[in-house]
């Protein structure tokens, strides 16, 4: 993308700026409708536990003249901008983004003011969460705040597998890492409906009511779905069931099972085994295609998988089912979000992104948030996500091999190996689960995700412009998890460094990578 880009559909934000000359800045302007203009943006920075964040380098960057004004956070933690307006000649109103930055933090931004909206922004392929504007109803713009999380700090905790079955020493069923399952994980509402406990998602109770379908057609039928259908009694209006986001829809697998690869139990009915499910996530790298999960086995489908073309994740030319959701009252884990924002938005034909249909996961943004920047670096090795409070190791190209062997090396991984200087000792890292290797991945429109933590914001076919996150992260591999293949136990789980989609690879094909994380 060699354009900046803007982002969420609903947070595609102006500033209407003019006075005269423009450039000079003043607390009174008005544009040539009349309309107020924006000039004193603050805002406060905290950390986790409200304790005010000095040195804090806040940046306003603007569209108009592509500069940015950085000013830098007091004692309290409190920020101000002031004179900032647009050029009256512009072929544009002022436009800006405020985000946040001081080395070993990451932020996440909240507004007050109604004209101030959370979004994501595409720097040349580097991707920030932060504040954008429309016109507001008055000259000054207070409450733009950011919290600021630190190495140990976290935004949501991952779920358990389901897998308790034990493989190999130190694997999933061995180390069954992440927040248990409550002991009454489903509710059968009796209208309709099932509420997991563990995210505090509602699904619809019958998951192939309505048959399979392409893709856009799904996202319709599940925005229109309402009490009346699907043997919904629960007096739901249209507009309040979606189709879910990939990672939504992977919260629903168990891993120790299969045929369907769902909780054993569960009260849901009608699982389709012979199609894959949808989600409302975009391919990455190819937006004619989505994400979506084959429930047989929990399998990701890429492109025609199985051999005999059953399985596709063209939008178009594959027929999917639909298992629709709706927003709950919370539950023991907030599920993340999947970094997808859309394009589209605002001023500018070219906004990078997905672009958003109603109703899809460009448009909705659900999921516990991600910071900006989401790693911190801390210099010996290791690499702190702020996220999922997780642990990883940094260099991405020391542990490869077999399952049972990339095992064994890591379960005896310490400082001193892999550019470890953090004096840790055997016994103290493991090979990622499941879900925690998919935690990693920011759906943002970058392809191969690999080359995104190489620094290579652009792509593979790019030079690194953007901060190295992970250290020599292998494209076009398949990155081995700890999670056994339930269907096929001389298979693992493993996620392919590219898509990060979910994909069964024989435990003892020795050409594949791993991660260690604690």
């Amino acid at each position: 993308m060699g354009k900046l880009a803007l982002v969420l559909p609903l947070l595609g934000i102006v500033l209407v700026a003019s006075c005269g000359g423009g450039g000079s800045g003043c607390e009174t302007c008005t544009d040539k409708t009349g309309a107020p203009v924006i000039s004193i943006i603050s805002g406060t920075v905290l950390d986790v536990n409200n304790l005010p964040v000095a040195g804090v380098a806040v940046s306003a960057y603007s569209h108009n003249n592509h500069t940015t004004e950085t000013v830098t956070t007091d004692s309290s933690g409190n920020y101000t901008f002031t004179g900032l307006d647009g050029n009256d000649n512009s072929k544009y109103t002022a436009d800006y983004e405020i985000y946040a930055l001081k080395s070993g933090l990451s932020f996440y931004p909240s507004v007050r003011d109604a004209a101030a909206l959370i979004s994501r922004f595409d720097f040349n392929g580097l991707y920030r969460t932060l504040i954008r504007f429309v016109p507001p109803p008055s000259p000054v713009s207070t409450g733009n705040n950011f919290t600021a999380y630190r190495a140990g700090d976290k935004v949501a905790s991952l779920a358990r597998t389901g897998q308790i079955t034990s493989y190999e020493s130190g694997d999933d069923g061995s180390a069954v890492k992440g927040v248990a399952w409550p002991s009454t994980r489903f509710t059968d509402n009796l209208n309709g409906t099932v509420t997991d406990h563990l995210s505090g998602l509602v699904w619809l109770k019958d998951a192939n009511c309505k048959g399979s379908m392409n893709w856009a057609a799904a996202v319709t039928v599940a925005n229109q779905l309402s009490s009346g259908t699907c043997g919904l009694t629960d007096g739901s209006t249209a507009g309040q069931w979606r189709m879910p986001n990939v990672n939504e829809l992977e919260s629903l697998i168990d891993a120790s099972q299969s045929r369907p690869a769902i909780p054993a139990g569960s009260p849901f009915i009608n699982v389709n085994l012979a199609n894959a499910y949808w989600s409302s996530t975009t391919y990455t790298a190819l937006p004619s295609n989505a994400m979506a999960i084959r429930f047989a086995d929990g399998r990701w489908i890429n492109g025609i998988d199985a051999g005999d073309g059953s399985f596709n994740n063209s939008k178009t030319a594959s027929s999917n089912a639909l298992w629709a959701l709706k927003s709950g009252l919370g539950g023991l884990i907030q599920v993340l979000a999947t970094g997808v924002y859309a394009a589209g938005v605002g001023s500018y034909a070219d906004n990078g992104g997905t672009p958003a249909t109603p109703g899809d996961d460009a448009s909705l943004q659900k999921g516990a948030p991600l910071t900006s920047p989401r790693f911190i670096d801390k210099g010996d090795g290791t690499l702190v996500d702020t996220v999922t409070g997780l642990t990883w190791l940094k260099r991405a190209n020391c542990i490869s091999g077999g399952w049972a062997n990339v095992l064994t090396t890591i379960n005896t991984l310490a400082g001193g190996q892999c550019g470890l200087t953090d004096g840790s000792t055997s016994g103290q890292w493991r090979l990622p689960n499941r879900r925690e290797m998919l935690s990693l991945s920011d759906r943002a429109p970058t392809f191969p995700q690999a080359d995104y933590f190489n620094g290579k914001a652009q792509g593979g076919a790019g030079p690194v412009t953007g901060p190295v996150i992970f250290e020599n992260f292998i494209a076009f591999k398949y990155y081995w998890t700890s999670t056994t293949d339930a269907t096929d136990a001389t298979q693992a789980w493993t996620l392919f460094s590219c898509d990060f989609g979910v994909y069964n690879v024989s435990k003892g094909d020795t050409q594949q990578y791993a991660l260690a994380v604690r």
